[in-house]
C-alpha cells in the first residue's frame, strides 16, 4: 500500500467475490460489477478473495486489480468460502460488507436495495432471497427441491424466520461483523446459515431482498455433499444454542439489542412438549408424595418441583434464553407457581368438599384439569412477561461518518 492509498478514506461499501479456479468467469464478473457499482452514490471497493486456486485465477485476478479502479486481490492458502469472507471482512474498514458469487446468478439491480438499508442504519443484515414474494428464479427442479427442503429444515429445527439462507448475495454492517464473526465456526458453505441464525438470535434486523436469479449451469457445487455438510452444521449449531455454549446474552448486550421474539406457533408447540413432560412428572410425583403426606401438601410439593423444572426447560428450549437472569426468571416462575398453587389447591379443596371419599385417581384427574388452565396462564406469562425481549437503554452503534460522506467513486490508482 502506497502512502497516498494509506491516506485515502475507507470505502462505504466493500464487495467480496470468493473464487476458486474461476479464471474464465472472473473477468466478466469484475467488469459487470465495477460498472454497476460506479452508478451507486457511495465509495466502494471490490475484493477478489482467491481460495487456493490451482489454475490461472491468481494471475487473472492480479491483472484485473491492475486494470480496474477500486479492485484488489486477497490470496488464501486454503479453500473455503466462509474462510475467505472471515479474513477479508475482519480486515475491512468499510462500513458495509457484502459478497456475491462469481457466476453473478443474482441480478445486480438488487445491489442498491441490498445495501441501502444498512448504510441508512435501518437494518443490520441484508440477504438476497429467491423464496420471497416478488423473486423471479430460473433453476432446475432438483435444486429448487433442495433449496425449499433446506428452508423447511431450518425453520423447524433452528426456528429460522428468514426465507433463503443459501443465496450467494448478502451484506452486513461492519460493527455487526466484528461481534458475530468470531462465533461462526464453519469455514465453508454452512457459513451463511450460521451467520444468519446468530444474527437472528442476537435480535438483529435482517432485511430480505427479492432477487432475479438464474441458475448457473456450470456450477461446480456438489449439492449432495453440501446438503450433508449443512445438516451436520445444523446439528452442531442447534446443540450449541441449546446448551448455552454460544454466549448469546453477552452478544446481545454488546450489540445493545433485545432478544428476538420467536413465532407464537413454534413457541406454543415447544411449550406444549415441555408441558406434557411436566404434567406427567407432576402426576408421578403427586402419587409418590401422597403416600407420605396429605393431598394439599403433596400437590404443593409436586407442583413446586415441576414448576422449577418447567421454568428452566422453557427458558432454554421454548424461548431460547441463555446467559444470566436465572434468579429473576425463577422468581417470576415461582410467582406464577403461587397463582397455580392457589388454583389447583382450590380445586382439590372443592373436590374434597363435594366428595370427601374421592379416590387418589379422582384427585389426579381434577388436578390435571386445573393444571391445564394453569398451563395456558403460564405460557402467556412467560411470553408476555418473564421471557419477553427487553430493549436495553444503551443505543446501538450505527454506521459512522462514512454513511454521510459525499457521493464519490473509488479513486483511480495509477
Amino acid at each position: 500500500m502506497s502512502a497516498v492509498e494509506a491516506l485515502e478514506p475507507a470505502p462505504v461499501l466493500e464487495v467480496v467475490i470468493p473464487v476458486h479456479n474461476e479464471e474464465v468467469a472472473l473477468p466478466r464478473a469484475v467488469a459487470m460489477l465495477t460498472r454497476h457499482l460506479a452508478e451507486l452514490p457511495w465509495t466502494w471497493q471490490v475484493t477478489i478473495a482467491d481460495n487456493a486456486s490451482t489454475d490461472a485465477t491468481p494471475l487473472v485476478a492480479r491483472r484485473l486489480a491492475h486494470d480496474y479502479d477500486g479492485v484488489r486481490v486477497v490470496t488464501l492458502a486454503e479453500k473455503g468460502r466462509g474462510r475467505a469472507l472471515k479474513q477479508v471482512w475482519r480486515e475491512s474498514q468499510a462500513d458495509v460488507l457484502a459478497y456475491m458469487d462469481v457466476d453473478l446468478s443474482t441480478d445486480l439491480n438488487a445491489v442498491l436495495p441490498l445495501v441501502a438499508p444498512l448504510i441508512s442504519g435501518h437494518s443490520d443484515v441484508a440477504i438476497g432471497s429467491r423464496l420471497s414474494r416478488g423473486a423471479r428464479v430460473t433453476r432446475g427442479p432438483r435444486r429448487e427441491l433442495v433449496s425449499r427442503s433446506y428452508n423447511v429444515i431450518l425453520r423447524s429445527t433452528l426456528r429460522a424466520r428468514f426465507r433463503d439462507a443459501q443465496c450467494g448475495f448478502k451484506a452486513l454492517r461492519r460493527d455487526v461483523a466484528e461481534v458475530l464473526l468470531p462465533l461462526v465456526e464453519d469455514d465453508t458453505w454452512f457459513f451463511d446459515t450460521e451467520l444468519l441464525v446468530l444474527a437472528e438470535r442476537s435480535g438483529l434486523r435482517i432485511h430480505e431482498v427479492p432477487v432475479d436469479w438464474v441458475d448457473d449451469p456450470d456450477s461446480r457445487v456438489d449439492v449432495v455433499r453440501t446438503a450433508l455438510d449443512d445438516l451436520r452444521g445444523i446439528r452442531r449449531l442447534a446443540w450449541s444454542l441449546a446448551t448455552g455454549r454460544l454466549p448469546m446474552e453477552a452478544v446481545r448486550a454488546q450489540l445493545g439489542t433485545a432478544r428476538a421474539q420467536g413465532r407464537p406457533g413454534t413457541q406454543l408447540a415447544l411449550f406444549a412438549c415441555v408441558g406434557v413432560l411436566s404434567t406427567a412428572a407432576y402426576a408421578v410425583l403427586y402419587l409418590l408424595f401422597r403416600q407420605l403426606m396429605p393431598g394439599l401438601w403433596a400437590n404443593a410439593l409436586a407442583l413446586l418441583v415441576t414448576a422449577i423444572g418447567n421454568t428452566a426447560a422453557n427458558r432454554r428450549f421454548t424461548f431460547a434464553v441463555s446467559g444470566g437472569g436465572h434468579l429473576r426468571h425463577h422468581a417470576q416462575g415461582l410467582a406464577v407457581f403461587g397463582v397455580g398453587l392457589a388454583m389447583t389447591s382450590g380445586s382439590l379443596w372443592l373436590l374434597e368438599a363435594v366428595e370427601p371419599t374421592a379416590s387418589h385417581r379422582a384427585e389426579v384427574v381434577v388436578l390435571t384439569i386445573a393444571n391445564l388452565v394453569v398451563t395456558v396462564m403460564r405460557f402467556l406469562a412467560m411470553r408476555l412477561w418473564m421471557f419477553a425481549p427487553r430493549l436495553r437503554t444503551a443505543g446501538r452503534p450505527r454506521p459512522g461518518p462514512a454513511a454521510n460522506r459525499p457521493a464519490v467513486r473509488a479513486p483511480r490508482r495509477d
